[in-house]
């Protein structure tokens, strides 16, 4: 008999995270699901079967040359028995009650292609502990436009969907080595995908200072080469372009701040301020770091440093 649920889990440099996210798989109250993991090539892939070995029997697991996440993910989703795919990064854990709460909504909403779910932050970063709707808030429809804005946000290893609306758009972007995930929601609500949430904490999402999430700068970079190869579709309507272009200017802001911080704290006060004066929004507090780092820019730096985490923390670029 076919599993319902197909969880795919991609595995690159996996070996000291992925026990934790198959122990919780495994933990599930729901049991009708097979478990796909694919090694994208991994360089640690001796330590990596060692760390699978003791499901090996309980896993399907397949290897590929290194091609990126989001090839691992459409390997596991032409194995996939399942009509449900459920998403899972191999640093990333699932509560319990996950699956039971994700597919039941699914069956409780038929119109209903894609569901995720709130997530605690764990980590090195100084979110830990707190939930990631409170950094990246879900409020609303979830619409391409919603999407686009960053006003809804979905984490990945949240996502339980039907197989056959996530291939019938194509899967996963191959050619996209970051933010494939984000391409995709957009393209799943381009083509008319029903999406919805729940604010229930139902996962944790680790971030690590050596990650693949990279630091802030690069999350946002990450953002805007998506959203800018997406406008370059012919297939956009006009209000879309409108909402992109809105975003990425918003983007291109948030990149300046990070930058006049990053200067900052090397002791750059000029290269600093100008990073501050070029976003066109300019809010009471950065108007405010302009004037001190005018007045007494090493009081500022000493008083940065001291505060650096909390500094370098930024909500998620929606990747």
């Amino acid at each position: 008999m076919e599993p319902r649920v197909s969880v795919v889990i991609p595995a690159y440099r996996a070996s000291r995270d992925i026990a934790d996210a198959l122990d919780s798989v495994f933990e599930q109250t729901f049991s009708d699901f097979e478990v796909i993991v694919v090694n994208d090539g991994s360089p640690d892939t001796a330590e990596l079967e060692v760390a699978l070995q003791p499901y090996a029997a309980r896993i399907r697991y397949f290897t590929q040359d290194n091609r990126g996440a989001g090839a691992a993910r459409n390997h596991g989703l032409r194995e996939a028995r399942g009509s449900i795919i459920a998403l899972l990064d191999a640093d990333d854990c699932w509560s319990p009650d996950f699956l039971r709460r994700q597919v039941g909504h699914l069956d409780a909403h038929p119109e209903c292609d894609l569901v995720y779910t709130d997530a605690f932050i764990t980590g090195d970063t100084m979110l830990a502990g707190r939930r990631f709707m409170e950094t990246a808030p879900s409020s609303g429809e979830v619409t391409l436009r919603s999407l686009i804005a960053g006003r809804c946000n979905i984490i990945l290893s949240t996502v339980v969907a039907r197989r056959k609306v996530i291939v019938g758009v194509g899967m996963f972007d191959e050619t996209l080595r970051r933010g494939q995930d984000f391409e995709l929601w957009l393209r799943l609500a381009q083509h008319g995908a029903v999406i919805q949430y729940q604010r229930e904490v139902l996962a944790q999402r680790r971030a690590r200072a050596d990650g693949l999430s990279g630091d802030p700068i690069t999350e946002l970079q990450r953002a805007i080469a998506v959203l800018e190869r997406f406008r370059s579709r012919p297939d956009i309507d006009a209000a879309s372009r409108t909402v992109i272009r809105a975003r990425l200017m918003t983007l291109v802001d948030r990149i300046e701040i990070e930058q006049g911080k990053r200067r900052l704290l090397e002791g750059n006060y000029a290269a600093a301020r100008f990073h501050l004066s070029v976003p066109r929004r300019q809010p009471v507090k950065l108007r405010l770091a302009r004037v001190a780092l005018r007045v007494a820019p090493r009081l500022v730096r000493s008083a940065c440093l001291r505060l650096r985490p909390a500094l370098w923390s930024v909500r998620p670029a929606a990747t």
